[in-house]
């Protein structure tokens, strides 16, 4: 490869990586070496091979110091896009101009992975933390490991979802490893006169609130209770049998939001934590460690499900006590995508029971992040849609057609456009005048930047077309159709009889033009359409193109099919439908 081809294919990496967030894409760039340099369609191999290389190398550098590359080695190069795309705007958050820094969080619980429904409140905290200049925190709230057992792969699975959403947090922290600072605040909490240890049983308790009265402790002096609090932290209690209240308002209707549970025991020798195992017994709940969590963080604003509304009130209790501000809260409805399976304890449910009838977390059946990823589904369409819907308190239900209607505006334009014939009936070619016909194919009518493919078609060929197609048309009065870019034929048999290479007798007969592969350049592919219930399996041919390897992972559109995403391209082809 001479320097000056390995200049061309650095430059075009760099734009590429730029334009996507620091990620360059093979093929997109491979297409805009060859449109830049047509000779080099001979050379196509050794191109793909050296693009991977170099986009795996300026891959593995930051954003910020692609952009001095290509400033320092392309100062010719301008990035300015033609046609600035309509951002959409939130609206304000409330009381921002009170804080000098806004700050948000999202703070998952690591129990499993992350679904539409999550994302949003991920997505909202990240566009407000960089509309404000602020920043972002990404917490893990993993401190049951009873009732929400964490599991250790969640981790690293949240954070390369949100990585794929765009989403970039500024600090990070797993709430299993800073316990010493709960059992610190429980303390001071406790000397404060805010809690008391209530070690009676559950039924004992309930029944002191029924009558109208307190727990005996509630009304012992800081210093018993601390003593108390010490004695749970020493093992002195077993699972059960104590737990620390934070005092409320006792007249609340709803008798959740009195004295609320801050800490409980748990046996983490038959339940071991998976991060720190049975070191600790006495474990915050939620409503505590994220209450002092959002206050030590900084936290000025909160994002999260409506369904915390009472939690917000339970906080209040501590923030009060400690003289804390509490942060502001904004609450969302819910978010459900129709059709789709969201619930994450119904998709454990599910992966437990199916044996093996899904595939995981990543089966395209589920509204998870994973699933939406694995269907073609692409982080900028979910952005713009959670945008769309904003940051409303009332329940929202969306239509996948409305996420696809936002994919296919982003993946239209640049997806290539591959033949696919599925069930394929195999013709051979008959009565070309003169033994063959050429003809050159574009990838897409009109990005031309993508390419084309030259196909040569020859009396003798073995030329396949969808079995829906030829059952159509032989069944019709004229039996002729018009191979796509090629020429029009008439059935006959198992022959496609040549008939003229006109576009304008294809329209005045109103012929159908129909997708077809040549059965020497095509290879068998499998296409998974996921529904719901279900996943249907189509078999079919492929174009077997040089750039077919190089879309591994992307989404394309089969001809007349419909959008689906690549998902390997060996040993054998798989696809997965997007949508049309």
């Amino acid at each position: 490869m001479d320097e000056e081809i390995d200049k061309l294919i650095q430059k075009h990496v760099l734009i590429n990586a730029i334009k996507h967030n620091g990620k360059a894409e093979v093929g997109a760039v491979v297409s805009k070496i060859v449109a830049e340099k047509p000779e080099l369609k001979s050379s196509i191999k050794e191109i793909i091979e050296s693009v991977k290389k170099k986009v795996e190398e300026i891959n593995s550098k930051s954003i910020d110091e692609q952009k001095k590359i290509l400033e320092k080695e392309f100062p010719e190069v301008s990035l300015t896009e033609e046609k600035k795309k309509e951002e959409k705007v939130l609206p304000p958050l409330p009381n921002a101009e009170l804080y000098e820094k806004i700050i948000t969080r999202f703070a998952p619980n690591p129990d499993f992975v992350i679904h539409l429904g999550n994302a949003r409140p991920a997505i909202l905290s990240h566009e407000y933390a960089r509309m404000y200049k602020g920043k972002m925190i990404l917490r893990f709230e993993d401190t049951d490991p009873r009732t929400k057992t964490p599991m250790i792969e969640a981790y690293s699975l949240i954070r390369e979802d949100l990585k794929w959403l765009g989403i970039r947090w500024d600090e990070e922290y797993i709430q299993s490893l800073r316990i010493p600072i709960y059992y610190q605040i429980a303390k001071e909490l406790i000397l404060k006169g805010g809690a008391y240890v209530d070690d009676s049983t559950k039924q004992e308790y309930e029944e002191i609130v029924s009558a109208g009265q307190v727990h005996p402790n509630r009304n012992k002096s800081p210093e018993d209770n601390l003593e108390l609090f010490e004695k749970m932290l020493s093992g002195y209690y077993k699972e059960g049998e104590a737990v620390l209240r934070v005092k409320t308002d006792l007249k609340y209707t709803d008798k959740s939001l009195i004295d609320w549970v801050a800490f409980r025991i748990i046996d983490t020798e038959k339940t071991p934590h998976p991060i720190v195992g049975s070191k600790y017994i006495v474990w915050p709940t939620y409503n505590f460690a994220a209450g002092v969590d959002d206050h030590l963080m900084g936290v000025t604003h909160v994002i999260r499900g409506k369904e915390h509304k009472q939690n917000t009130i339970k906080q209040s209790h501590l923030y009060q006590y400690m003289g804390w501000k509490q942060p502001e809260t904004i609450h969302l409805g819910r978010l459900k995508l129709e059709d789709f399976i969201m619930s994450k304890s119904q998709i454990k449910r599910i992966l437990k029971e199916s044996r093996g009838l899904y595939s995981g977390p990543d089966d395209p059946r589920f509204g998870t992040i994973m699933g939406l990823r694995e269907r073609g589904i692409l982080p900028e369409a979910i952005r713009n849609l959670i945008l769309t819907v904003g940051a409303k308190s009332s329940d929202a239900s969306i239509s996948y057609v409305n996420l696809a209607s936002e994919n296919r505006k982003i993946i239209d334009p640049i997806a290539y456009r591959i033949m696919f014939v599925i069930e394929p009936v195999y013709l051979k070619i008959d009565n070309l005048k003169e033994g063959c016909l050429r003809t050159t194919i574009s990838y897409h009518p009109d990005n031309k930047s993508l390419g084309s493919r030259e196909y040569e078609v020859c009396n003798g060929d073995i030329i396949s077309i969808s079995r829906d197609d030829y059952e159509s048309i032989n069944n019709s009065g004229t039996k002729s159709l018009r191979l796509m870019e090629l020429a029009n034929f008439e059935i006959s048999g198992e022959r496609l009889v040549f008939k003229s290479k006109s576009v304008d007798i294809a329209r005045k007969e109103k012929l159908s033009i129909i997708q077809w592969v040549k059965k020497k350049n095509s290879t068998i592919a499998s296409l998974l359409i996921p529904s719901k219930e279900e996943l249907k399996v189509k078999y079919g041919d492929i174009e077997k193109v040089e750039i077919l390897e190089s879309l591994s992972g992307k989404t394309i559109q089969l001809i007349r099919v419909g959008f689906a995403r690549v998902k390997r391209v060996s040993p054998s082809v798989e696809l997965v439908f997007s949508h049309e």
